[in-house]
């Protein structure tokens, strides 16, 4: 039996605290009887809501005996406690779910299923309210506490967010090809060293080594695996209204961030159109400029606040115009006015790799050799190409003060459609 499922055996004889919660699990018919959804929701929401801990299923927590969970039932449990995590608890719960072998006090082989829950960077909502854990119980937050730990876990995303742990990511998520290409001959030869240094990998106060936000944004193959709603939204409309009976094409742009900048760009070369006249040679005119859409395309992925849970990049074409959204108010102080004239980055960490990300050879709308240039000229591109383009100036509007809209107005025709 593995180290790690030792140790947790004797914990489990230990019994119940702070970060240990036992339930012994029941079927009726196939299906979980025992926990009750609700009351599970809310043992796993407490959890997040104070400490990292472990529930672990399949022993009794009076006897603290293994009463396991049958072999060929271990996947229903696994979906049970997903379906809990993602629809009775809001925001849902980010959590690594983990079946492993053991044995009953009697000597039949059989399952438990450890459930890790990190210290969220949210508060959760489960049935029975906002809830939190003192020793082995759980209670109903006041509102004093509810409002400080609001306060806490707002600063927590606002400061270096992009430096933050991702607990329910593992180190061998990052894959390697995508984060040795930021090393550098001075780089260090140690890879953890290496890593950490470049702040793709962080270590908890308990010793236990992370991927951090930065390093599954750059360098896993799926980031909205861990971080949700991490990718780009893309989507072509027929005509002029966002109605999903006029959409002409759709895709959900995945990879790592500057794989996702260059998917979007293709996508909106692939889908514009491109309008030519004979005057008297052939002139083609492309309804928008790929150089503006590339630079808009940057600042949405780089600058935008990954700690707004539901929230995506969606990038919309129309025959007359292109919408961008970006999650997250302007950072700083700045204002819409401002962004030609002032730069600040809330990815600070982000816009760094970026930087370091060369062009590849079939990139398109952009003659730089790495995809940011962290001196602030995207805007003044996006406005000024965009204009000479289509004669009208793009316009920034500020929504709700949670999501920054672009709207790039597309070239005329010179046929006049």
């Amino acid at each position: 039996m593995p180290d790690s499922t030792n140790n947790l055996l004797k914990q489990i004889a230990l019994g119940e605290d702070s970060v240990l919660e036992l339930k012994r699990v029941e079927f009726k018919g196939g299906q979980v009887s025992a926990p009750h959804r609700n009351g599970m929701a809310d043992e796993m929401a407490a959890m997040a809501n104070s400490n990292t801990g472990v529930i672990v299923l399949g022993v009794d927590d009076k006897s603290k005996a293994v009463t396991g969970i049958p072999l060929d039932k271990v996947d229903t449990v696994e979906t049970w406690l997903r379906d809990i995590a993602n629809d009775q608890i809001t925001p849902p719960l980010l959590c690594r779910i983990r079946k492993l072998p053991a044995q009953t006090p009697d000597g039949d082989e059989t399952a438990i299923v450890r459930i890790d829950i990190p210290r969220s960077l949210f508060v959760h909502q489960s049935p029975g309210g906002y809830l939190y854990r003192i020793g082995s119980s759980k209670r109903q937050m006041t509102p004093d506490a509810l409002a400080r730990l609001f306060q806490q876990r707002s600063q927590a995303r606002i400061i270096r967010y992009d430096e933050q742990a991702v607990p329910q990511a593992a180190l061998d998520d990052l894959k390697a090809p995508l984060w040795r290409r930021f090393r550098s001959p001075l780089s260090p030869k140690d890879d953890r060293e290496f890593l950490s240094k470049l702040k793709l990998i962080t270590c908890d106060e308990d010793g236990n080594w992370y991927p951090t936000v930065s390093g599954v944004l750059m360098a896993t193959e799926r980031p909205a695996d861990f971080i949700s709603n991490a990718y780009i939204q893309a989507v072509v409309y027929r005509g002029t209204e966002r109605n999903a009976a006029y959409q002409l094409d759709a895709k959900d742009i995945h990879g790592p961030l500057d794989e996702q900048i260059r998917d979007a760009c293709k996508f909106v070369e692939r889908n514009m159109r491109v309008y030519a006249v004979k005057n008297p040679n052939r002139i083609e005119t492309p309804q928008f400029s790929l150089s503006a859409v590339f630079e808009a395309v940057v600042n949405a992925v780089a600058h935008r606040d990954y700690s707004i849970y539901g929230s995506k990049i969606r990038l919309h074409l129309f025959a007359d115009r292109l919408e961008l959204f970006s999650p997250g108010a302007i950072p700083n102080t700045m204002t819409v006015d401002s962004l030609p004239e002032r730069q600040s980055a809330r990815n600070e960490l982000l816009c760094s790799l970026l930087a370091k990300c060369p062009m590849n050879v079939d990139a398109i709308g952009s003659q730089r050799n790495f995809i940011m240039d962290k001196r602030g000229e995207g805007v003044p591109i996006i406005l000024s190409e965009s204009e000479q383009l289509a004669g009208k100036r793009p316009v920034y509007r500020l929504i709700d003060d949670a999501e920054l809209l672009l709207t790039v107005f597309a070239a005329p025709s010179p046929h006049g459609d």
